[in-house]
């Protein structure tokens, strides 16, 4: 008793030590963001700035009406990617985790063989482009690169398969439960861990991506929040660079491109640390027995 209280403490200890290093880094991203730029300039980042100012969240609020559009962008393409990507892996990883269905090992190879292997970026943009036609729509954010990956897919079958009993299967369709049926109401409700996982992952990789909107969108009106910061930024360095930042109505404020990058970082992250809180408890669960080989 007295050596598992020592542990518990020790182990206590230790974890604390490291969330307090891991939660560091961001504490210092949101601090800088709130610092002067010349002082960052003169001082480099510090825990405790010497000059504090708003203008990074000043000329971020500048551009609301733009931001507000992009956010709006990104949240719906997380939504709608996101489901559609759970919707398409656990139904594709439904016959593979199936040993009567007779090419559920092709279907693996294949799957698998994905992940070795792929065209590249420009045979890929050839094909969306010229092929789908999906340059300057919505479909660019959603369908390349992340609405099927063969990492997810690969972790739901494993799921089905070392988790949900065959016996259980072959009752369901002894009462006459079609495949569909099976699928509906006792492949997903079981497999809620797993696909609470693959949703955080999923939705983390359509909300921080914009080498879509980089590769396959033009049109402004289309920017996700990740793409429109990113083009801020870059306005904001050649504006620098040519000593035009009168152009922006910000007056005699100079445009904080270092403190900015921290703004940018915050608003960018903000809503994945108010959704990851409701997901954590299914995380672990979710990636340790999908990971493990059926």
């Amino acid at each position: 008793m007295l050596k598992s209280k020592r542990f518990n403490t020790a182990a206590t200890i230790i974890l604390t030590v490291l969330v307090i290093i891991t939660l560091l880094p961001l504490a210092l991203i949101v601090i800088s963001s709130f610092t002067k730029e010349s002082a960052l300039i003169r001082n480099g980042y510090s825990f405790w700035p010497q000059e504090w100012s708003l203008d990074a969240y000043y000329y971020m609020i500048k551009q609301g009406a733009v931001i507000l559009r992009s956010y709006g962008v990104s949240v719906f393409v997380t939504a709608v990617g996101t489901a559609a990507s759970v919707i398409l892996t656990t139904m594709l990883a439904y016959p593979m985790s199936r040993k009567s269905f007779k090419y559920h090992n092709a279907l693996s190879f294949f799957v698998f063989f994905t992940m070795l292997f792929n065209g590249g970026i420009v045979p890929s943009y050839i094909m969306w482009t010229k092929i789908f036609h999906i340059k300057d729509t919505i479909f660019a954010l959603l369908i390349p690169n992340y609405l099927v990956t063969a990492f997810n897919v690969i972790l739901v079958k494993n799921y089905y398969a070392n988790n949900i009993p065959d016996s259980l299967i072959e009752a369901a369709e002894i009462d006459g439960a079609t495949e569909m049926t099976i699928f509906r109401k006792i492949m997903l409700p079981l497999a809620v861990p797993t696909v609470a996982t693959i949703s955080l992952f999923t939705g983390l990789c359509y909300w921080n991506d914009w080498t879509n909107g980089l590769y396959y969108v033009s049109n402004e009106k289309l920017y996700s929040i990740q793409m429109l910061l990113m083009k801020i930024m870059n306005n904001i360095q050649a504006l620098r660079s040519n000593s035009t930042a009168a152009l922006l109505g910000t007056g005699s404020v100079d445009l904080p491109g270092t403190a900015i990058r921290m703004a940018m970082a915050v608003i960018g992250i903000l809503p994945i640390l108010l959704v990851y809180p409701f997901i954590q408890k299914y995380l672990v669960r979710g990636v340790v027995v999908g990971a493990v080989k059926g």
